[in-house]
């Protein structure tokens, strides 16, 4: 489904939440001018109408790429992104469903092949994560999204663009700080993290031989709808980012250059790799 379409989703909490309403504003715009290292290129960015992937997306449009939209079901935002794009001079197409689903997951592979006429750069960025302070308040359904969303997703995104996907081409995931550090009251998410990152390493391994490149991004706390708007106890969200030894959250803006580096030629001779902008947190990996 895209565009215009709807799509009806029932979750535990307002997640994923949208950007318009979140107060204050994330920083997304780009921090310098764009010097063309994606001309011509096509991205198909998950999770793009907001947060690091609104950020991803803007970034990528500056620097000469063309972008695909996957999002859920937040519309408003996502036409500010695809604006954003549009005002970059790129194209720019919007497509809303549910990541977990392979069905939906080849539809939108096989839509931005026909309108934007191929991929280059997959950027798998779409999460979820839900607050539990004990294991036994996870429900069966709350594990199984979490887990459809977060990493059976970037299997079923890349099992589509295979194809598609030439020398040259590079895929980026997102992983978590959590993933090193664990999380006392995100217990699945950051199983999901773990699991992003060794899938990551192996199918680096699966694909270099081919000339595809894939790496991670693990940032720490970032101010995106994710945490607000359920993502996070109101406890945590009282402190948010203060622990980290910046003493503050990072904005959109300042993870999207970790992409933007593992996307374009600079990282050529880098796979299978995990950056961390993070706030200055020292982890393994």
């Amino acid at each position: 489904m895209s565009d215009t379409g709807t799509i009806d989703m029932i979750h535990e909490d307002q997640l994923p939440g949208h950007e318009s309403a979140l107060e204050p504003k994330p920083d997304w715009e780009p921090l310098y001018p764009g010097s063309g290292r994606l001309e011509g290129k096509v991205a198909l960015v998950t999770g793009a109408d907001s947060g690091i992937g609104r950020a991803v997306a803007a970034l990528y449009a500056r620097e000469g790429a063309d972008i695909a939209i996957l999002y859920l079901c937040e519309h408003d935002d996502a036409a500010e992104t695809k604006a954003i794009v549009e005002a970059e001079g790129r194209k720019a197409i919007t497509i809303a469903g549910d990541l977990g689903d392979k069905a939906f997951c080849d539809r939108a592979v096989a839509e931005t092949v026909e309108k934007l006429g191929g991929i280059d750069i997959l950027v798998n960025n779409a999460g979820e994560q839900h607050p539990d302070k004990d294991i036994t308040d996870i429900t069966e359904e709350q594990l199984k999204r979490t887990f459809q969303t977060n990493i059976f997703s970037m299997f079923f995104l890349t099992q589509a663009v295979r194809p598609h996907l030439k020398k040259g081409a590079a895929i980026v995931n997102c992983t978590s700080i959590t993933m090193y550090q664990g999380s006392k009251e995100l217990l699945d998410y950051s199983s999901t993290k773990g699991a992003i990152t060794a899938f990551t390493r192996s199918l680096s391994e699966n694909l270099v031989g081919e000339g595809i490149r894939v790496n991670a991004v693990a940032p720490g706390p970032i101010w995106t709808p994710l945490n607000p708007f359920g993502g996070s106890s109101p406890e945590k969200m009282e402190h948010f980012g203060e622990d980290t030894p910046m003493g503050r959250p990072g904005q959109p803006n300042e993870v999207a250059p970790s992409f933007l580096f593992l996307a374009c030629e600079d990282s050529r001779y880098m796979s299978g790799q995990v950056l961390h902008p993070n706030g200055g947190t020292i982890v393994g990996g």
